[in-house]
Protein backbone atom coordinates (compact mmCIF):
# COMPACT_ATOMS: atom_id res chain seq x y z
CA UNK A 1 0.00 0.00 0.00
CA UNK A 2 1.43 3.59 -0.89
CA UNK A 3 1.72 6.13 1.28
CA UNK A 4 0.95 10.00 1.03
CA UNK A 5 1.76 12.77 3.05
CA UNK A 6 -0.67 15.96 2.49
CA UNK A 7 -0.11 19.26 3.58
CA UNK A 8 -3.04 21.09 3.88
CA UNK A 9 -3.90 25.07 5.08
CA UNK A 10 -5.33 24.80 8.48
CA UNK A 11 -8.72 26.20 7.54
CA UNK A 12 -9.46 23.48 4.58
CA UNK A 13 -12.53 22.42 6.72
CA UNK A 14 -13.35 25.69 7.97
CA UNK A 15 -17.07 26.17 7.07
CA UNK A 16 -17.07 30.47 7.20
CA UNK A 17 -14.05 30.26 5.11
CA UNK A 18 -14.55 28.14 1.78
CA UNK A 19 -12.67 28.05 -1.40
CA UNK A 20 -12.44 26.15 -4.65
CA UNK A 21 -8.74 24.92 -3.44
CA UNK A 22 -9.64 23.29 -0.28
CA UNK A 23 -12.83 21.97 -1.66
CA UNK A 24 -10.66 19.97 -4.58
CA UNK A 25 -8.12 19.49 -1.41
CA UNK A 26 -10.75 17.26 0.58
CA UNK A 27 -12.16 15.75 -2.39
CA UNK A 28 -8.68 14.51 -3.67
CA UNK A 29 -7.88 13.39 0.08
CA UNK A 30 -10.72 11.25 -0.34
CA UNK A 31 -10.48 9.97 -3.34
CA UNK A 32 -6.75 8.90 -2.56
CA UNK A 33 -8.13 6.74 0.62
CA UNK A 34 -10.68 5.25 -1.82
CA UNK A 35 -7.77 3.85 -4.29
CA UNK A 36 -6.45 2.20 -1.24
CA UNK A 37 -3.48 4.59 -1.07
CA UNK A 38 -2.81 5.53 2.76
CA UNK A 39 -3.47 9.08 3.12
CA UNK A 40 -1.54 11.21 6.18
CA UNK A 41 -2.88 14.85 6.56
CA UNK A 42 -1.36 17.28 7.92
CA UNK A 43 -2.77 20.75 7.91
CA UNK A 44 -0.84 23.54 9.21
CA UNK A 45 -2.26 26.50 10.24
CA UNK A 46 -1.56 30.12 9.63
CA UNK A 47 -1.54 32.85 7.50
CA UNK A 48 -0.95 31.29 4.18
CA UNK A 49 0.32 32.17 1.60
CA UNK A 50 1.74 34.63 4.09
CA UNK A 51 3.41 32.42 7.09
CA UNK A 52 5.13 34.09 10.11
CA UNK A 53 8.26 33.13 11.16
CA UNK A 54 6.53 30.10 13.96
CA UNK A 55 4.51 28.74 10.84
CA UNK A 56 7.66 28.48 8.56
CA UNK A 57 9.42 26.73 11.49
CA UNK A 58 6.18 24.43 12.43
CA UNK A 59 6.10 23.51 8.20
CA UNK A 60 10.23 23.12 8.70
CA UNK A 61 9.71 20.81 11.63
CA UNK A 62 7.01 18.80 10.09
CA UNK A 63 8.96 17.95 7.02
CA UNK A 64 12.23 17.06 8.75
CA UNK A 65 10.11 14.74 10.57
CA UNK A 66 8.75 12.62 7.37
CA UNK A 67 11.28 9.47 6.55
CA UNK A 68 13.50 9.57 3.60
CA UNK A 69 11.53 8.67 0.65
CA UNK A 70 8.31 9.88 1.74
CA UNK A 71 6.05 11.23 -1.18
CA UNK A 72 4.71 14.88 0.00
CA UNK A 73 1.99 16.48 -1.42
CA UNK A 74 1.75 20.02 -0.84
CA UNK A 75 -0.74 22.43 -1.13
CA UNK A 76 0.55 25.66 -3.09
CA UNK A 77 -1.14 27.92 -1.05
CA UNK A 78 1.16 26.89 1.71
CA UNK A 79 4.41 25.65 -0.61
CA UNK A 80 4.75 28.03 -3.30
CA UNK A 81 5.96 30.88 -0.87
CA UNK A 82 9.09 28.90 1.45
CA UNK A 83 11.25 27.75 -0.98
CA UNK A 84 13.69 27.89 1.99
CA UNK A 85 11.44 25.73 3.67
CA UNK A 86 11.54 23.60 0.69
CA UNK A 87 14.81 23.11 -0.48
CA UNK A 88 16.85 21.33 2.44
CA UNK A 89 14.57 18.48 2.04
CA UNK A 90 13.88 18.48 -1.65
CA UNK A 91 16.40 15.78 -2.12
CA UNK A 92 15.32 13.24 0.74
CA UNK A 93 11.44 13.58 0.16
CA UNK A 94 9.75 13.26 -3.13
CA UNK A 95 7.66 17.09 -2.77
CA UNK A 96 4.57 17.08 -5.24
CA UNK A 97 3.36 20.98 -4.99
CA UNK A 98 0.03 21.68 -6.83
CA UNK A 99 -0.72 24.63 -7.92
CA UNK A 100 -4.08 26.10 -7.84
CA UNK A 101 -3.37 29.60 -8.25
CA UNK A 102 -0.10 31.08 -9.75
CA UNK A 103 1.60 33.50 -7.40
CA UNK A 104 4.22 33.76 -9.99
CA UNK A 105 7.73 35.46 -9.34
CA UNK A 106 11.32 34.70 -8.14
CA UNK A 107 9.84 33.33 -4.61
CA UNK A 108 7.34 30.71 -6.38
CA UNK A 109 10.16 29.57 -9.27
CA UNK A 110 12.30 28.20 -6.35
CA UNK A 111 9.52 26.82 -4.89
CA UNK A 112 8.84 24.69 -7.84
CA UNK A 113 12.31 23.73 -8.31
CA UNK A 114 12.61 21.79 -4.85
CA UNK A 115 9.29 19.36 -6.39
CA UNK A 116 10.07 16.35 -7.83
CA UNK A 117 6.85 16.56 -9.77
CA UNK A 118 4.33 19.72 -9.99
CA UNK A 119 0.31 19.56 -10.58
CA UNK A 120 -1.88 22.34 -12.20
CA UNK A 121 -5.56 22.77 -11.55
CA UNK A 122 -5.87 23.49 -14.98
CA UNK A 123 -3.98 23.61 -18.91
CA UNK A 124 -4.11 27.46 -18.40
CA UNK A 125 -2.02 26.87 -15.16
CA UNK A 126 0.09 24.12 -16.53
CA UNK A 127 1.21 26.71 -20.36
CA UNK A 128 1.35 30.04 -17.19
CA UNK A 129 3.82 28.39 -15.45
CA UNK A 130 5.93 26.83 -18.16
CA UNK A 131 5.85 30.12 -19.96
CA UNK A 132 7.07 32.05 -16.33
CA UNK A 133 9.66 29.41 -14.85
CA UNK A 134 12.50 27.39 -16.77
CA UNK A 135 10.42 24.11 -15.83
CA UNK A 136 10.53 20.81 -17.68
CA UNK A 137 7.34 19.82 -19.32
CA UNK A 138 7.22 16.52 -18.08
CA UNK A 139 7.68 17.35 -14.71
CA UNK A 140 4.09 19.27 -14.84
CA UNK A 141 0.94 17.53 -15.07
CA UNK A 142 -2.62 18.77 -15.06
CA UNK A 143 -5.62 17.04 -12.90
CA UNK A 144 -8.58 19.01 -13.41
CA UNK A 145 -10.99 19.58 -10.75
CA UNK A 146 -14.28 17.21 -10.88
CA UNK A 147 -17.81 17.66 -10.32
CA UNK A 148 -19.96 15.65 -9.08
CA UNK A 149 -23.76 14.96 -10.69
CA UNK A 150 -26.55 16.78 -10.23
CA UNK A 151 -30.22 17.03 -11.22
CA UNK A 152 -31.03 19.28 -14.06
CA UNK A 153 -32.57 22.52 -12.79
CA UNK A 154 -36.09 23.36 -14.11
CA UNK A 155 -35.23 27.21 -14.62
CA UNK A 156 -37.80 30.33 -14.80
CA UNK A 157 -39.82 31.46 -18.09
CA UNK A 158 -37.83 35.06 -17.39
CA UNK A 159 -34.42 34.06 -16.60
CA UNK A 160 -34.54 36.74 -13.88
CA UNK A 161 -32.70 34.43 -10.66
CA UNK A 162 -28.87 35.43 -11.12
CA UNK A 163 -26.47 33.96 -8.80
CA UNK A 164 -22.53 34.82 -8.43
CA UNK A 165 -20.82 32.22 -6.27
CA UNK A 166 -17.42 33.93 -4.95
CA UNK A 167 -15.64 35.52 -1.92
CA UNK A 168 -16.33 38.89 -2.38
CA UNK A 169 -13.55 40.33 -3.31
CA UNK A 170 -12.36 42.60 -5.91
CA UNK A 171 -10.48 39.96 -8.10
CA UNK A 172 -13.59 38.37 -8.32
CA UNK A 173 -15.40 41.20 -9.76
CA UNK A 174 -18.18 42.08 -8.09
CA UNK A 175 -17.37 45.82 -8.34
CA UNK A 176 -17.89 45.21 -12.12
CA UNK A 177 -21.12 42.78 -11.56
CA UNK A 178 -23.05 45.65 -9.02
CA UNK A 179 -22.12 48.23 -12.10
CA UNK A 180 -23.95 46.45 -14.92
CA UNK A 181 -26.84 45.48 -12.49
CA UNK A 182 -27.19 49.30 -12.39
CA UNK A 183 -27.38 49.05 -16.29
CA UNK A 184 -30.25 46.39 -16.53
CA UNK A 185 -32.21 47.55 -13.28
CA UNK A 186 -34.91 48.38 -15.21
CA UNK A 187 -35.55 44.42 -15.99
CA UNK A 188 -36.51 42.10 -13.80
CA UNK A 189 -34.36 40.63 -11.97
CA UNK A 190 -32.49 39.40 -8.01
CA UNK A 191 -29.31 38.25 -7.94
CA UNK A 192 -27.78 36.16 -5.09
CA UNK A 193 -23.79 36.64 -4.45
CA UNK A 194 -22.98 33.72 -2.16
CA UNK A 195 -19.55 34.03 -1.10
CA UNK A 196 -17.43 35.10 1.78
CA UNK A 197 -17.92 38.61 3.17
CA UNK A 198 -14.78 38.54 5.40
CA UNK A 199 -11.65 38.69 3.20
CA UNK A 200 -12.07 42.33 2.08
CA UNK A 201 -14.71 44.10 4.47
CA UNK A 202 -13.52 47.62 3.15
CA UNK A 203 -14.51 46.21 -0.47
CA UNK A 204 -17.94 44.68 0.91
CA UNK A 205 -18.90 47.97 2.72
CA UNK A 206 -18.40 50.40 -0.45
CA UNK A 207 -20.60 47.56 -2.38
CA UNK A 208 -23.21 47.55 0.17
CA UNK A 209 -23.13 51.64 -0.60
CA UNK A 210 -23.00 51.64 -3.94
CA UNK A 211 -26.06 48.80 -4.21
CA UNK A 212 -27.81 50.82 -1.67
CA UNK A 213 -27.28 54.42 -3.62
CA UNK A 214 -28.39 52.41 -6.76
CA UNK A 215 -31.87 51.24 -5.47
CA UNK A 216 -30.32 47.76 -5.53
CA UNK A 217 -30.03 46.75 -1.88
CA UNK A 218 -33.31 44.84 -2.14
CA UNK A 219 -32.33 42.85 -5.38
CA UNK A 220 -28.83 41.75 -5.19
CA UNK A 221 -29.10 39.62 -1.53
CA UNK A 222 -25.05 39.42 -0.06
CA UNK A 223 -26.11 35.62 1.56
CA UNK A 224 -22.54 34.95 2.70
CA UNK A 225 -21.04 31.78 2.34
CA UNK A 226 -23.29 28.63 2.62
CA UNK A 227 -23.13 24.97 3.45
CA UNK A 228 -23.36 22.29 0.81
CA UNK A 229 -27.00 21.86 0.84
CA UNK A 230 -27.93 25.25 1.04
CA UNK A 231 -26.09 26.04 -1.88
CA UNK A 232 -26.91 23.23 -3.98
CA UNK A 233 -30.27 24.40 -3.70
CA UNK A 234 -29.04 28.24 -5.23
CA UNK A 235 -27.58 26.29 -7.87
CA UNK A 236 -31.02 24.44 -8.27
CA UNK A 237 -32.96 27.89 -8.26
CA UNK A 238 -30.70 29.67 -10.89
CA UNK A 239 -31.17 30.80 -14.49
CA UNK A 240 -27.99 32.30 -14.78
CA UNK A 241 -24.50 32.21 -12.84
CA UNK A 242 -22.22 35.09 -13.07
CA UNK A 243 -18.49 34.89 -12.95
CA UNK A 244 -17.06 38.56 -13.56
CA UNK A 245 -13.78 37.17 -12.31
CA UNK A 246 -10.53 39.70 -13.15
CA UNK A 247 -8.53 36.39 -12.93
CA UNK A 248 -9.83 32.80 -12.51
CA UNK A 249 -7.42 29.56 -13.32
CA UNK A 250 -10.36 26.94 -13.74
CA UNK A 251 -13.26 27.98 -11.79
CA UNK A 252 -15.41 25.19 -10.26
CA UNK A 253 -18.08 26.92 -10.09
CA UNK A 254 -18.91 26.77 -14.01
CA UNK A 255 -18.74 23.26 -14.07
CA UNK A 256 -21.30 23.45 -10.49
CA UNK A 257 -23.57 25.16 -12.87
CA UNK A 258 -23.13 23.23 -15.77
CA UNK A 259 -23.86 20.06 -13.88
CA UNK A 260 -27.14 21.19 -13.44
CA UNK A 261 -27.54 23.03 -16.90
CA UNK A 262 -27.66 25.99 -15.96
CA UNK A 263 -25.48 28.66 -18.25
CA UNK A 264 -22.78 30.99 -16.95
CA UNK A 265 -21.93 34.00 -18.04
CA UNK A 266 -18.28 34.44 -17.53
CA UNK A 267 -15.40 36.76 -18.16
CA UNK A 268 -13.05 35.75 -20.90
CA UNK A 269 -9.68 35.46 -18.70
CA UNK A 270 -7.64 32.82 -17.40
CA UNK A 271 -9.05 29.21 -17.78
CA UNK A 272 -12.52 30.05 -17.48
CA UNK A 273 -13.22 29.80 -21.54
CA UNK A 274 -11.97 26.34 -21.15
CA UNK A 275 -13.85 25.41 -18.65
CA UNK A 276 -16.89 26.75 -19.78
CA UNK A 277 -15.93 24.81 -23.05
CA UNK A 278 -18.43 23.81 -25.81
CA UNK A 279 -21.27 21.77 -25.90
CA UNK A 280 -20.97 18.92 -28.81
CA UNK A 281 -21.76 20.54 -31.78
CA UNK A 282 -19.37 23.77 -30.58
CA UNK A 283 -22.25 25.78 -29.36
CA UNK A 284 -21.27 27.31 -26.02
CA UNK A 285 -23.56 27.22 -23.08
CA UNK A 286 -22.96 30.54 -22.34
CA UNK A 287 -21.84 33.99 -22.89
CA UNK A 288 -18.33 35.32 -22.33
CA UNK A 289 -17.39 39.18 -21.92
CA UNK A 290 -14.37 40.82 -21.36
CA UNK A 291 -13.08 41.16 -18.11
CA UNK A 292 -13.57 44.46 -15.68
CA UNK A 293 -15.89 46.01 -18.99
CA UNK A 294 -19.43 46.57 -16.45
CA UNK A 295 -20.28 47.73 -20.12
CA UNK A 296 -20.02 44.68 -21.58
CA UNK A 297 -21.11 42.53 -18.73
CA UNK A 298 -24.46 44.77 -18.75
CA UNK A 299 -25.10 44.13 -22.50
CA UNK A 300 -24.87 40.45 -22.06
CA UNK A 301 -27.02 40.39 -19.02
CA UNK A 302 -29.96 42.51 -21.02
CA UNK A 303 -29.55 40.41 -24.29
CA UNK A 304 -30.34 37.27 -21.34
CA UNK A 305 -32.80 39.27 -20.10
CA UNK A 306 -35.03 40.03 -23.20
CA UNK A 307 -34.24 37.69 -25.26
CA UNK A 308 -36.46 34.45 -25.00
CA UNK A 309 -34.56 32.51 -27.97
CA UNK A 310 -31.16 33.41 -26.61
CA UNK A 311 -32.16 31.65 -23.15
CA UNK A 312 -34.02 28.59 -24.72
CA UNK A 313 -30.20 27.99 -26.84
CA UNK A 314 -28.14 28.64 -24.10
CA UNK A 315 -29.78 26.40 -21.77
CA UNK A 316 -30.12 23.39 -24.72
CA UNK A 317 -26.20 23.39 -24.69
CA UNK A 318 -25.73 24.05 -21.02
CA UNK A 319 -27.39 20.42 -21.05
CA UNK A 320 -25.30 19.20 -23.81
CA UNK A 321 -22.14 20.35 -21.87
CA UNK A 322 -23.37 18.54 -18.35
CA UNK A 323 -23.10 15.09 -20.15
CA UNK A 324 -19.37 15.77 -21.20
CA UNK A 325 -18.42 16.81 -17.50
CA UNK A 326 -15.74 14.22 -16.09
CA UNK A 327 -16.22 13.61 -12.25
CA UNK A 328 -13.82 13.77 -9.37
CA UNK A 329 -12.74 10.11 -10.09
CA UNK A 330 -10.68 11.14 -13.29
CA UNK A 331 -9.21 13.82 -11.28
CA UNK A 332 -7.83 11.56 -8.74
CA UNK A 333 -6.64 9.10 -11.03
CA UNK A 334 -4.78 11.86 -12.99
CA UNK A 335 -3.20 12.90 -9.60
CA UNK A 336 -2.64 9.09 -8.36
CA UNK A 337 -0.33 8.77 -11.92
CA UNK A 338 1.52 11.51 -10.88
CA UNK A 339 2.00 10.76 -7.19
CA UNK A 340 3.30 7.34 -8.23
CA UNK A 341 5.56 9.16 -10.97
CA UNK A 342 6.74 10.87 -7.45
CA UNK A 343 7.31 8.09 -5.80
CA UNK A 344 9.39 6.16 -8.60
CA UNK A 345 11.66 9.13 -9.39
Amino acid sequence: MTTVHVVLPGDIDDPVNPSGGNAYDRQVCRGLAALGWTVREHQVPGGWPRPGEPERAALGGLLGGLPDGATVLLDGLVASTVPDVLAPHAARLRLVVLVHLPIEGETERRALDAATVVVATSEWTRRRLLARYPLAPDRVTVAPPGVDPAPVAAGTPDGGRLLCVAAVTPVKGHDVLAAALAEVADLGWTCDWIGPLDRDPAFVDRLRERLGGTGLADRVRLAGPRAAAELAGAYAAADLLVQPSRRETYGMVVTEALARGVPVLAADTGGLPATLGHAPGGDRPGLLVPPDDPGATAAALRRWLTDPGLRDRLRRAARRRRDTLTGWPVTVDRLATALKEATAA
